[in-house]
């Protein structure tokens, strides 16, 4: 049930989900909701998270901290992308159980299913064959998140909750001209290319695979509702197996298409053209959101109006993003 004086600690709130989540409670009324930076408190010290959660009397958390990246990011450095997150993790459900909190919500990824999982992608693919070699540490450690809260749960009666994002943008994305995900990428590419005056932006591979993408502002609406959900209702739609739930808005789009659309957006008059000697990768990742349209929600946000926003906030934040 909602409690709208409870002390909500939302881990990682200077990222783009933690950010949009903290919006999405500050529009709801929620009166002390609890923030701190990456260097007034290191997830990754377990000295430091147990001394926070001693002080701060936590009633709620919302783990949304993580280190992210694209491809690149991830190949090159699996063992900060591993360690990084199993430490965050491990900390914070430990030291949250530890010092009497009852609810939590646990930010996965979709990178978790296999590789080669069935499509539309069910909560039960989970563990059912190999993980995309490029991000396996990356996904194991947010397995890992949620078999803890599935393990603390079952031993000691608490109500740890996680949810599985599809592919995320929005205001607060990363733009990194390496390090990023497709949307930001493209995103800052075309708008370049915009300004330059080109008349061609050139995409990888042949721009048929299919990829989701839900806005991060849907995800944190997500968030709250599913961690409000009564118990009983949430408990009746879940199974040791099968305790977290997918978000996304169930449909899917190709990359060839979501260029053409972020040209639309941006305003790019060029040509979006192909190099299919490039890699495609997964011909297609798309989420099954039945689950969670049962529970009662689903997306609000239409991919166009998504990217216009998204583009908006890019524009608006040109000065602090020219060093990146």
């Amino acid at each position: 049930m909602t409690n709208l004086n409870a002390r909500i600690f939302v881990a990682g709130h200077n990222g783009m989900v933690g950010s949009a989540i903290v919006r999405q409670l500050q529009r709801r009324g929620y009166q002390h909701i609890v923030t701190r930076s990456s260097k007034e408190l290191d997830l990754r010290n377990q000295a430091q998270v147990a001394a926070f959660f001693a002080e701060q009397q936590i009633d709620e958390v919302y783990l949304a901290a993580a280190k992210v990246g694209g491809i690149h990011a991830n190949n090159t450095y699996p063992a900060d992308f591993i360690y990084d997150n199993l430490m965050i993790e491990t900390n914070v459900i430990h030291q949250a159980y530890t010092n009497g909190v009852k609810k939590l919500l646990f930010l996965g990824s979709s990178c978790i299913y296999p590789k080669l999982a069935a499509q539309p992608m069910l909560e039960s693919e989970l563990m059912n064959g190999y993980l995309e070699p490029t991000n396996e540490p990356y996904a194991i450690a947010k397995i890992t998140g949620i078999k803890l809260c599935e393990s603390y749960n079952r031993q000691y009666g608490v109500d740890y909750r996680s949810v599985m994002p599809t592919n995320l943008y929005g205001p607060g994305d990363n733009f990194h001209p390496e390090n990023s995900h497709v949307v930001p990428a493209l995103m800052r590419r075309i708008h370049e290319a915009k300004l330059s005056g080109l008349e061609e932006v050139m995409i990888w591979g042949t721009g048929s695979p299919k990829r989701e993408f839900l806005h991060v502002d849907d995800m944190a609406e997500a968030c709250v509702f599913v961690m409000n959900l009564d118990d009983t209702i949430y408990q009746e739609n879940t199974q040791p197996m099968l305790s977290h739930i997918n978000v996304g808005t169930g449909q899917d789009c190709t990359i060839l298409e979501l260029a053409q659309t972020i040209a639309k957006v941006v305003g790019f008059q060029g040509r979006i053209t192909t190099d299919p000697i490039k890699p495609d990768g997964t011909p297609r990742k798309l989420m099954s959101v039945e689950r969670l349209k049962a529970l009662g929600w689903q997306a609000q946000i239409d991919l166009e109006s998504g990217l216009s926003n998204a583009y908006q906030w890019f524009v608006e934040h040109q000065q602090e993003l020219r060093g990146i």
